[in-house]
């Protein structure tokens, strides 16, 4: 009964998970649409690239925290299933009553556990499945707040964590905010991953009744559904304390004197005098731009006689120029995400 009883146990983390997982779609969902059109540098390689919202950014997040939710919903008629079959998983001592099944079935219906098809001393893919979800989910987790920290350092200063009283601060820096509860996900998201996958070495039992591996689900499995589990709540903290400062977004987009829209201007150029040419044109302009910080893209162009005799005019010229007007779809791709249920 060893193994029914974990199923038991499994069942009520899941069904924290679950309870956590609804928590944090709705706040990222209440975050997606209060900043669905506040723009704000997307990054590449750590550099910026080009603009999109940040309503965008937490609509993604919203995106795979849905996909997440359907994952355990897929799992759990798979992962909630009954282990009774006796010594081998044959139902040997029954086997002559001609009730077998019928015990079978009623212990399954007293637990409100499926019966299986078969036994599964051995077998142990459920368990397995269900830690790779688990270092799926905190995976996420970990990815929003090694974005939360990027986003947070001095220079940078895009969002902030949750304000409280010597909240992440310094026992020698006064001025500090450190975002810890970001280190504590990523580092919780790390040990599951590592934990997870020793439920793998768990699978290779042999024969009808493991002599080692199926002990490791003791040892981690604890482990792995109390990490997860505070990784998730963490999360929804985090989320629904985040501080945004679009200011600080407009700030930075500005950082490159238009640079950051070269693309827009490129595109817009190439239809003209040819792609390739606009691209060539663009990208020494931009290499100009960088040089000489009291220059902007858009005085560069407006001085560049190709751009000019290309019959681009200057109010064209600046409204490419603005970042707030080359997001793309990052409103609609939210809003898309928000009414998905």
């Amino acid at each position: 009964m060893t193994d029914t009883t974990t199923i038991l146990q499994l069942r009520d983390t899941c069904k924290l998970v679950s309870e956590a997982l609804d928590n944090i779609i709705n706040t990222a969902q209440d975050l997606a649409l209060r900043y669905k059109s506040t723009p704000m540098a997307a990054r590449s390689n750590l550099q910026q690239a080009v603009p999109m919202t940040f309503g965008f950014k937490m609509a993604r997040l919203l995106a795979t925290f849905k996909r997440h939710r359907q994952r355990l919903s897929e799992i759990l008629p798979r992962l909630l299933v009954l282990q009774f079959g006796g010594a081998a998983g044959t139902l040997a001592t029954l086997s002559e009553t001609g009730l077998a099944f019928q015990v079978q079935e009623g212990l399954g219906k007293e637990l409100d556990l499926a019966v299986p098809e078969i036994a599964w001393h051995t077998e142990r893919d459920r368990i397995a499945e269900i830690g790779a979800f688990f270092a799926l989910v905190t995976g996420t987790c970990s990815k929003f707040a090694m974005d939360v920290k990027l986003l947070m350092q001095t220079e940078v200063n895009e969002v902030s964590e949750p304000y409280a009283p010597h909240r992440g601060s310094s026992s020698t820096m006064p001025q500090k905010r450190n975002p810890i509860s970001s280190a504590y996900i990523t580092a919780i998201a790390s040990t599951v991953k590592q934990l997870s996958a020793a439920l793998f070495d768990a699978m290779v039992e042999d024969h009808e009744r493991s002599t080692g591996p199926w002990e490791i689900e003791w040892i981690v499995l604890p482990q792995i559904s109390t990490l997860t589990h505070s990784a998730l709540q963490h999360t929804f903290e985090l989320l629904a304390g985040l501080e945004v400062h679009p200011g600080e977004m407009k700030r930075n987009l500005a950082l490159t004197n238009g640079a950051i829209v070269s693309e827009a201007v490129m595109i817009a150029l190439g239809k003209r005098i040819g792609r390739q040419v606009a691209h060539d044109l663009v990208y020494d302009i931009c290499r100009e731009v960088a040089k000489n910080p009291s220059l902007s893209l858009l005085e560069c162009l407006l001085r560049n006689s190709t751009v000019t005799e290309s019959g681009i005019g200057r109010a064209e010229l600046e409204r490419l120029c603005d970042p707030a007007n080359y997001v793309g779809l990052s409103e609609e791709m939210t809003l898309r995400i928000v009414r998905n249920r």
